[in-house]
């Protein structure tokens, strides 16, 4: 059976096309989810501050600027925006103010599907939480994405995935073994939430299309880093165990761990599952004899003797490249992988091969050239989805959606510009991040980086 010919896709095609998004948020979670839902489709206005602006168009998440180069306005041209907030519409207003909230409860009325992710004192303050909103808009979606949920002890918390790791427990259980809790990773909690908005506002919309009623999703990141630790927590529940730091190492099979390789920081992680698999290593360090070692002969002989299997390991990986020891381990059926750093991430062929990052072409005035992004984490067949457009300069479509949308006339855009509720530039807020890319690797913000890279990657293309 053959596959059938992909789809022509256009903007009337895509999955969620005809579907109006507002979306008031701040950071990555919540921005990201909805950057996947543009992907897809949906017409996604993002309503944000420019007294307080999005702390990834400015500051500490920002992150880097194209050709390290912040320009004259650096709160459009900063890496972390543009990746999240890729395909969207900008509105930037003072929800602070009356009028401001005036012209958001306008939109609601006219928009699907309303996503926040504020601690949640902030809707309900301002009188547009899921029962007041719903009120204006029958068979509205509204999402909620907060560091604990709605309600609960916890609730008013502000949350930022790094702390989150500790309270759901995952830092408690990363580390060496008598060493201290320690973080797992680069706020990957934000990417669990992402997915979960994503796949929880499909779930809503199938909802109101089987019943013509909206609902309101309530995500907390405490929740979805919890799932990443509910071995731990039945192994308490069934056992009255408490899991314990181990470091690389498997809880069940061995040997497993993280071996350095010839190079400088160059690493590869292994991981033995049975018997069959550790002769095939065997084979491939050149240690045959091992396979029937009775110190290695079963799983738990493994485990008791992990030591050693990991020095007879750890002296092969030492005198051969990274890439080449997983390959050579992968071909003989071993589970192995290296560790990948960015540099690895912009020119592995395969992921390469599956499109994870795209080139997304700005408008010549805004000075960024062709960017490469991140994409979906998803690939479907006969839609072969895109990048639709780049990120929004702050308010680039005020009048767009005050007069295209909602049906304001010029006087009444004029009055909001003139008492500063509408704007195209930061007003008030925070300091914006102007540190060249030579001062962040000697920070260790960046462990390096290389004036040649689009050169580069351009020769990939």
């Amino acid at each position: 059976m053959t596959n059938a010919p992909e789809t022509e896709m256009t903007e009337n095609t895509l999955p969620l096309a005809g579907l109006r998004i507002i979306d008031i948020s701040n950071v990555f979670s919540l921005p990201y989810a909805t950057g996947l839902l543009a992907d897809l489709g949906a017409e996604v206005i993002k309503v944000e501050g420019h007294t307080r602006i999005d702390t990834t168009r400015g500051g500490a998440f920002s992150g880097v600027f194209p050709e390290d180069e912040p320009g004259e306005d650096p709160w459009n041209r900063a890496s972390t925006f543009n990746i999240a907030n890729r395909g969207k519409k900008s509105l930037a207003i003072d929800l602070r103010r009356p009028e401001g909230r005036a012209v958001l409860t306008d939109l609601i009325k006219v928009s699907d599907i309303l996503m926040e992710n504020f601690t949640p004192r902030v809707m309900r303050g301002w009188g547009l939480d899921y029962p007041n909103a719903s009120k204006l808009r029958p068979g509205l979606i509204m999402v909620s994405c907060s560091g604990y949920g709605q309600n609960g002890p916890y609730s008013q918390y502000p949350g930022q995935a790094t702390t989150q790791e500790a309270t759901h427990g995952l830092t408690y259980v990363t580390g060496y073994r008598g060493g201290t809790p320690s973080k797992a990773g680069q706020s990957f909690v934000d990417f669990l939430a992402s997915w979960a908005l994503v796949n929880g506002t499909l779930l809503a919309l199938r909802h109101r299309r089987r019943t013509g009623k909206g609902l309101w999703l309530d995500v907390a990141m405490y929740q979805l880093g919890c799932s990443m630790v509910s071995d731990r927590i039945l192994d308490w529940e069934a056992n009255g165990r408490i899991g314990t730091r181990i470091g690389n190492r498997h809880p069940w099979f061995a040997p497993q761990g993280c071996y350095r390789c010839a190079g400088d920081d160059e690493w590869c992680v292994v991981s033995v599952q049975d018997d069959q698999e550790w002769a095939d290593l065997c084979g491939v360090i050149g240690r045959p004899e091992l396979a029937n070692d009775e110190r290695f002969a079963t799983n738990e002989a493994r485990r008791a003797h992990h030591d050693e299997a990991d020095a007879a390991i750890a002296a092969w990986m030492a005198q051969v490249p990274k890439f080449e020891a997983m390959e050579r381990l992968q071909a003989a059926g071993v589970r192995a992988g290296a560790v990948f750093d960015a540099r690895d991430m912009h020119f592995d062929k395969h992921l390469r091969s599956r499109r994870l990052l795209e080139r997304v072409e700005y408008p010549p005035e805004r000075k960024m050239g062709r960017r490469m992004l991140i994409g979906r984490p998803w690939k479907l067949s006969k839609l072969p989805l895109a990048i639709r457009a780049p990120s929004p300069k702050l308010g680039e479509h005020n009048r767009e959606i005050l007069q295209g949308i909602l049906g304001y006339d010029d006087a009444r855009c004029v009055a909001l510009e003139e008492s500063n509720v509408l704007a195209v530039r930061p007003t008030i807020g925070r300091p914006f991040l102007r540190m060249s890319m030579q001062e962040r690797v000697a920070q260790g913000r960046l462990a390096a980086w290389d004036p040649d890279f689009e050169k580069k990657l351009d020769g990939l293309d």
